[in-house]
């Protein structure tokens, strides 16, 4: 499993291209030569680059749903709206597909942001609210979420 840190400014190109920084390189190591998978956010207006180990991981939870189900139907078609493969070129860039990048909303200013094991993909000035919208919240999200996740050791799990 993928680890990921940071959080990293870069620019988007005239043709949706974007750099991973130089961290996310290193920290991805092997996984950069097997590409990846872009797609929709499910919750948020941003994009998530899952390398393609950890795609692989999501897609087989979604493959267990029963397709004879109205609505998990439904969510495998919009959890799957938009979903690319994308692989970086010699220079160390994505090209994010245009449709993606409305969806998004980026333009230039790009922030690269770790989510565990995937890299969430946002317009600058988007991130940016949603941090701040986030930070009135966040220690009540904390102690909801946190608050009762001990292990056997009694440490937040």
């Amino acid at each position: 499993m993928v680890n990921l840190i940071g959080t990293y400014e870069c620019k988007a190109d005239v043709k949706g291209r974007v750099s991973l920084s130089a961290s996310f390189k290193k920290q991805l190591g092997v996984s950069l030569q097997d590409g990846f998978v872009i797609k929709r956010s499910v919750f948020e207006s941003c994009l998530e680059l899952y390398p393609i180990s950890e795609w692989e991981v999501l897609n087989n939870q979604v493959n267990q749903l029963n397709r004879f189900k109205r609505e998990n139907n439904a969510f495998i078609r919009k959890f799957n709206a938009g979903v690319k493969m994308v692989e970086m070129d010699v220079s160390g860039r994505i090209l994010i597909p245009k449709d993606l990048l409305a969806f998004a909303g980026i333009t230039k200013s790009v922030v690269l942001s770790s989510a565990v094991n995937i890299i969430e993909i946002w317009d600058k000035e988007r991130y940016e609210q949603s941090v701040d919208d986030a930070s009135e919240d966040f220690a009540d999200l904390a102690e909801k979420v946190m608050g009762n996740q001990n292990n056997a050791d009694g440490n937040v799990s």
